[in-house]
């Protein structure tokens, strides 16, 4: 069973030692970083980094690369072999990141693997989008989705009325099911960017395709009653959780930053 993760980065970064770890550069950096990919070879959409963040990387691997299995993760953001690491240092993080051995295994039994599902307790996944982002972008992805994919939208709806999802936009398939997700998704943000006018939104929220794509996998998934399994996902650095937990309440009670 070929496999590749490929890890994106816009910067030269610590890499998982495992060979089916592939470093992947996105961004507009004139210099290649070696024995890194790059997402603007081949078919390609890396001149949309800036807002389609991480994707690019995952359309550059569905289009151009060959494996068995494919996954997505990012520099800072990798799978564990099973054990919630939340509280380990750094070090001791990098000694639990995925092997081949745990995918291998996994993959005998599912077509994916998912991070375990963020809670947003108090907030429904729908309202936590317009607490911390535009909401033109989901209200427009909604009607995009009702004309493209009407089939789905009973199961988006029910979704944003949740408040738990598999966030980060990291995940492991078999590669069929990472090429037909990542054709699916596309024609939905490509809809939408024709739509949506982000000239004036602020650096972060340019980033709207990166975001809005976190909220669709769990429908993709749903609706072609994909066999997932779920594993824990490490964050390789410190998180300033307090500032975190702050930010949060403070966008429930008097939303985004504009």
């Amino acid at each position: 069973m070929k496999t590749e993760i490929y890890v994106v980065t816009h910067k030269m970064a610590r890499m998982p030692q495992d060979k089916m770890y592939i470093p992947v550069q996105v961004g507009f950096n004139d210099k290649n970083f070696e024995n890194y990919e790059r997402d603007n070879t081949g078919d390609n959409i890396s001149d949309k980094n800036a807002s389609y963040c991480e994707l690019t990387a995952q359309y550059w691997a569905a289009k151009n690369r060959d494996a068995d299995v494919k996954g997505l993760v990012h520099y800072r953001r990798l799978f564990t072999n099973g054990h919630s690491d939340f509280f380990k240092s750094v070090n001791q993080k990098w000694k639990d990141v995925m092997t081949q051995e745990t995918v291998t295994k996994l993959m005998n039994q599912y077509d994916m693997i998912l991070p375990k599902k963020r809670n947003y307790y108090i907030e429904t996944l729908w309202s936590h989008y317009e607490h911390s982002h535009h909401i033109e972008g989901l209200e427009v992805t909604r009607n995009v989705i009702s004309e493209l994919y009407p089939e789905y939208l009973k199961i988006f709806d029910k979704h944003m009325k949740e408040k738990k999802a598999h966030m980060f936009n990291i995940f492991i398939a078999k590669s069929q099911l990472f090429n037909d997700y990542t054709d699916w998704l596309m024609d939905i943000l490509n809809e939408v960017e024709q739509r949506v006018d982000i000239s004036n939104y602020s650096k972060s929220e340019q980033r709207i395709f990166g975001y809005i794509s976190e909220l669709l996998i769990d429908v993709w998934v749903e609706y072609n009653q994909i066999n997932y399994t779920e594993m824990p996902v490490m964050f390789m650095g410190n998180q300033h959780w307090i500032k975190k937990i702050t930010n949060f309440l403070a966008r429930k009670v008097k939303g985004r930053k504009k």
